[in-house]
């Protein structure tokens, strides 16, 4: 951590932990936007030396190095882009882009402007996730054929209506493949390929979507991903009534390794059969893994650490100038599984290629394909349903509700 790197954090709702956390990774916090003013005073409690903007433009304007990207989930990949193209480097969490186009757009950015860029999928870089990476890597399972990845958090109706006030939200219309990076990251940044084709099917769960509630989307989403390793992934979300679940597991040629109960932050379990002879004589254990460095600063963060090492390795990109290993390409090819899963979950589970976005010739391929479930795109030709069952509307009672808990009357 050699030097300073001055950053700036767009989105004052999740975008406080990237605020609080910088100091940690070696940067220096010296702005924050949002339009919300409520979201603005409390964060700017916290941070009260820091420059303070309500409008992007003026904000890039700041005197800085990098930003990260904290804003709706759907809205990333055009501040990104404005973002590159003012000199800055940035860090953008949950999806690189929402459709296609937005991706071939946003390659091209970085390409053009040479910044860094890096996704802040934050479920790679917990201990155990880390400990899985280090056992593939020293040969532990041989070569992975077939890896699951699970993200699915499930709530109560009035705590996820907090979360998503409006009936245009977009959690009350993202389609649960979209959702994936949670379940896929880790397993990609395990494995080290590249997905190539996905196959998909969605599930509905009338109790948590319309017409009994505000959302839109269908609650659950399974896909199947080929690598060009030849893995078969398979990756399950993202709110099914059931339980809150993360889990990877991965089946190698040599043994079998995953996270497990009671903490799938921290629990690895690795097995062996008797006739592969594992190295150690071991065929079964059980055990509490800690990273090899920073784990005093890991464990003050959350989502398992990760909050940590996102703003870590940016900053360590920043420095070495080098591309991260979520790069806008592997970044982009992860919403692009998501993206193309759900129409295949549309189309009766049609298998989809997935454009190799490094490669110029199929990123024109998909350069006008702007195609979106969103609400703001719905007045669009090529609109996307929301659900395997088209568009569903809520029922009056469920909006209703939901206004109520949107004006703080329950």
């Amino acid at each position: 951590m050699d030097r300073e790197i001055r950053v700036g954090v767009f989105g004052a709702g999740r975008g406080e932990v990237f605020a609080r956390t910088a100091g940690d990774a070696g940067m220096q916090l010296v702005a924050l936007c949002d339009w919300n003013e409520e979201a603005m005073g409390r964060v700017c409690q916290r941070h009260r030396s820091v420059a303070r903007y309500a409008d992007f433009d003026a904000f890039l304007q700041h005197d800085m190095d990098a930003v990260v990207l904290a804003n709706y989930f759907q809205q990333h990949a055009p501040y990104a882009i404005r973002a590159l193209e003012a000199g800055r480097h940035v860090l953008s969490e949950t999806t690189a882009c929402k459709t296609l186009a937005e991706g071939v757009a946003l390659c091209e950015a970085v390409e053009r402007t040479g910044q860094i860029f890096m996704l802040a999928e934050n479920y790679p870089y917990s201990a155990a996730a880390c400990e899985l990476r280090r056992l593939y890597q020293n040969g532990e399972i041989g070569k992975v054929r077939y890896a699951e990845g699970e993200y699915n958090h499930p709530g109560e109706t009035a705590w996820w209506l907090r979360l998503s006030p409006g009936l245009d939200h977009w959690r009350n219309w993202v389609p649960p493949t979209y959702y994936c990076t949670h379940a896929l990251g880790p397993l990609l940044h395990v494995i080290n390929e590249w997905p190539v084709s996905v196959n998909g099917q969605a599930m509905i769960d009338e109790g948590v979507q319309s017409p009994a509630t505000a959302k839109v989307c269908d609650s659950g989403g399974v896909m199947l991903v080929r690598t060009d390793g030849g893995a078969v992934l398979r990756i399950f979300g993202l709110t099914i009534g059931s339980v809150h679940r993360v889990r990877y597991e991965f089946h190698g040629e040599q043994g079998f390794m995953g996270t497990c109960d009671p903490d799938h932050w921290r629990w690895v379990r690795v097995r062996h059969e008797p006739f592969q002879k594992p190295r150690d004589g071991t065929l079964d254990r059980l055990y509490a893994p800690d990273w090899p460095e920073h784990g005093d600063l890991a464990r003050k963060s959350g989502h398992g650490g990760g909050d940590f090492w996102t703003n870590y390795h940016f900053a360590q990109a920043i420095r070495a100038g080098k591309q991260p290993f979520f790069d806008v390409y592997r970044s982009v090819a992860m919403a692009a599984v998501g993206i193309l899963g759900w129409r295949s979950c549309l189309e009766g589970s049609r298998t989809f290629s997935i454009p190799d976005f490094r490669d110029a010739a199929a990123r024109r391929a998909v350069a006008d394909d702007h195609a979106s479930p969103f609400a703001e795109d719905r007045h669009r030709e090529d609109h996307l349903p929301p659900s395997i069952r088209g568009y569903v509307p809520p029922s009056d009672e469920a909006i209703a509700f939901a206004r109520r808990i949107w004006e703080g009357a329950e």
